[in-house]
C-alpha cells in the first residue's frame, strides 16, 4: 500500500478504471445504488451494438457500471440466464489500448478483442478472455482526452 488514499497506478499508467455488474432490471439496480449514497454520472446509456443499457456511478477514483441486456438473446442475457445478477467484469484504464492490446497478444495471453471497440462515455475498450486472468472477464480501457 503507499500509506494514501488515492488508487495506485501500475507500470505503464494501469489503473483500476471500473467495476461491472450485471442486473436484469437497471431501474430497480440504481435504486438501490442511490440508497447506498451513490449518483449516477450520466443518465442510462444504450449500448446497442453490445445489446446492453448501462450506467455508472463514480466511487472514487473508479466507477462501478451497471449492465442490463437488452437482447435475450444477446451474451451479456445470456451470461445473466447462466450466472445470474452480479460481478461481471473488471477493468483497467490505459494509455495506449492499442499498444496494450499488441503487448498481450505477444506476452501470449488470450485475447478476445484484438482491436478496441466504443464503449459507453466515448471510452475505447477491449476485453481479455477470463483464461488469461485467473477466471476474471478483464476490460481495458482508454479513455479520451477531455
Amino acid at each position: 500500500m503507499n500509506g494514501s488514499n488515492e488508487a495506485p497506478t501500475a507500470p505503464g499508467g494501469r489503473r483500476l478504471h471500473h467495476v461491472g455488474v450485471v442486473v436484469t432490471d437497471l431501474a430497480a439496480a440504481s435504486g438501490r445504488y442511490h440508497a447506498l449514497g451513490f449518483t449516477p454520472g450520466a443518465p442510462p446509456i444504450a449500448l446497442p451494438e453490445q445489446n446492453v443499457l448501462a450506467v455508472t456511478f463514480p466511487a472514487g477514483d473508479g466507477w462501478v457500471e451497471l449492465i442490463q441486456p437488452t437482447d435475450p438473446d444477446g451474451p451479456i442475457a445470456r451470461y445473466l440466464a447462466k450466472r445470474g445478477e452480479g460481478f461481471h467484469h473488471v477493468a483497467y484504464q490505459v494509455e495506449d489500448l492499442d499498444g496494450a492490446l499488441a503487448e498481450l497478444a505477444k506476452a501470449g495471453v488470450r485475447l478476445i478483442d484484438s482491436d478496441g471497440r466504443s464503449g459507453i462515455h466515448g471510452w475505447r475498450i477491449a476485453f481479455i478472455h477470463p483464461e488469461s486472468c485467473a477466471g476474471v472477464l478483464t476490460e481495458l480501457v482508454e479513455v479520451p482526452d477531455e
